[in-house]
């Protein structure tokens, strides 16, 4: 199987994927010819993608068009959608085989299927991860807190109107600048993280103090975007400082109080692994 491109089978049928934006996607095509007896799944595709996008449906609009192997060898341009947005195609399709193909694809590693029909199977997988990294219990429970912190933050920008990815990441640099005194590459650096790698996620690598921060900064955020009912990009760039401000003063505070610092070089995972090694000795 290829790092890039890949082809998976269902009941001997072939089904096209790529890796794209950090994440498989699925030649839609392929997936209705599973689903369906038809002789021409493209036409199906063509109906109804009309059908949902007159019904309003944004799943077509978050369709790509990527270049997958053709039966000729050559590359083409196909319909292809993520694990979440193929689900809900998938529901719009009357198949006596889409719940054994659901299963299928959430058995391949694709649990995010699962998660959407419930949730705490999501938490629950999270928390396996970092049981198997080796950090503590204590410092896993403080970073699924800051995890559903985080959800509920989304989840307001989300419904105000903020669009995702891009705005998102720039809000979450404003809260973390304003609550560590520091942007995210910058502290990322403090870690000794390479900014290239999108795996590392900087709060992973976050001490206890840390992660309490980044949750208060989140936290103060959203509670500042309902207060002020921000709509919007710009609005919620404002509430976004000013909850980032609070924790902010917070830590400062405390590290004049107590002579401590905040951001520190400390990776959190080198730190349990270290004391693991020692209580083994």
């Amino acid at each position: 199987m290829d790092q890039k491109t890949a082809l998976v089978v269902f009941e001997d049928k072939k089904i096209r994927r790529i890796w794209h934006n950090d994440e498989w996607y699925f030649s839609v095509v392929d997936i209705i010819s599973v689903l369906i007896d038809t002789p021409d799944a493209r036409n199906y595709w063509k109906v109804l993608k009309h059908r949902l996008l007159k019904e309003g449906s944004e799943v077509v609009t978050k369709c790509n068009q990527l270049k997958l192997p053709a039966p000729d060898g050559k590359l083409r341009e196909t319909d292809c959608a993520n694990t979440k947005n193929m689900f809900r195609i998938i529901q719009t399709i009357p198949s006596p085989r889409a719940e054994t193909f659901k299963m299928w694809l959430s058995q391949v590693g694709y649990e995010r299927v699962q998660e959407i029909e419930n949730p705490e199977l999501g938490q629950d997988r999270i928390k396996k991860y970092y049981e198997l990294k080796g950090y503590p219990q204590d410092w896993i429970d403080k970073r699924l807190r800051g995890i559903a912190i985080r959800q509920e933050l989304t989840d307001e920008w989300k419904n105000r109107g903020v669009g995702e990815h891009r705005e998102y990441a720039i809000l979450t640099n404003e809260i973390s600048q304003a609550t560590f005194g520091v942007p995210i590459k910058t502290h990322k650096e403090i870690k000794g993280l390479d900014p290239k790698f999108k795996n590392q996620n900087l709060r992973d690598h976050m001490s206890d103090l840390e992660l309490i921060f980044s949750m208060l900064g989140e936290r103060l955020t959203t509670e500042a975007t309902r207060k002020k009912d921000a709509r919007g990009f710009a609005k919620n760039l404002e509430t976004a400082q000013e909850g980032g401000a609070v924790a902010g003063r917070a830590r400062t505070d405390a590290e004049k109080t107590l002579g401590i610092a905040v951001v520190s070089p400390e990776n959190a995972l080198d730190i349990a692994h270290q004391k693991k090694r020692v209580e083994k000795k």
